[in-house]
């Protein structure tokens, strides 16, 4: 997902977002604690994603 997109979005979009990227996080923390990771680079994606959504929110609410 790109900056552009979510810039472009609502602070309550952002934030419905953000919910569920963090139950997707936990979803695939589980699989790997399990053994079952089929791929691996969801984790670094899905984290990147997270924090591209922070940053965002915290610059949108600077600017407010």
């Amino acid at each position: 997902m790109k900056a552009s997109e979510l810039r472009e979005k609502t602070a309550a979009e952002l934030q419905e977002e953000l919910l569920g990227l963090l139950k997707e996080q936990f979803n695939l923390r589980m699989q790997r604690a399990a053994g079952q990771m089929a791929k691996p680079h969801l984790m670094r994606q899905n984290r990147r994603d997270i924090a591209r959504i922070k940053t965002i929110m915290k610059q949108q609410g600077e600017a407010r």
